[in-house]
C-alpha cells in the first residue's frame, strides 16, 4: 500500500522525512527501533508511535486499524509504506549487509505480507507488550517525533 501526505497540511513534517512509525508498546516493535537507531549513523530515520497524535491521524488517514495495529509505518518522503515492503525500503537504507534484504523484493507482495502478517501477530506471544509507550532516550530524543 502506497498513500501519499505530501498534500496534507497536517502531515508536511513528513514529507522531508523517513519516518517509522511504531507500536509503542510493544517490546519487538522496540527492540526493532533499537536495532534501526544502531544501524543508521547518520541518524537519517526519525521515529513516532501509533499511539501518537500523527499517528493515529496517519492510519486513520490511510483506513488502517487505529487500535489493533496489524503493522508500522514507514513514511519516506510523504509516502506510506506498510508490511513487507516497508520493512525491505528501511533495511535497503542500513548499515552493514541490511540493504541486501531489499533483493526480496522481487518475491511477490501477496507472499511478503503473508510472512510479515505471520510475525506480526505473534509479536506479543514472542517478546511481550510494555504497559505505556516508549520514552526516548536523552540520548535520542532529538530522533523522536
Amino acid at each position: 500500500m502506497h498513500l501519499n501526505l505530501s498534500k496534507r497540511k497536517s502531515h508536511t513534517l513528513l514529507t522531508d522525512h523517513h519516518v517509522i512509525l511504531f507500536d509503542g508498546v510493544c517490546n519487538f516493535c522496540n527492540a526493532s527501533v533499537d536495532f534501526v537507531i544502531a544501524r543508521d549513523p547518520h541518524s537519517q530515520f526519525k521515529f513516532g508511535t501509533l499511539q501518537s497524535e500523527i499517528g493515529q491521524a496517519i492510519l486513520s488517514d490511510s483506513d488502517l486499524p487505529t487500535q489493533d495495529f496489524k503493522t508500522f509505518l514507514y513514511i519516506e518522503h510523504g509516502t506510506v509504506f506498510i508490511q513487507s515492503t516497508a520493512a525491505l525500503k528501511i533495511a535497503r537504507c542500513l548499515t552493514g549487509l541490511w540493504p541486501l534484504l531489499y533483493g526480496l523484493m522481487i518475491v511477490p507482495r501477496a507472499i511478503r505480507d503473508a510472512v510479515y502478517r505471520s510475525l506480526a501477530r505473534r509479536r506479543y506471544m514472542i517478546m511481550g507488550k510494555r504497559a505505556v509507550c516508549r520514552f526516548p532516550t536523552e540520548r535520542d530524543c532529538h530522533r523522536f517525533i
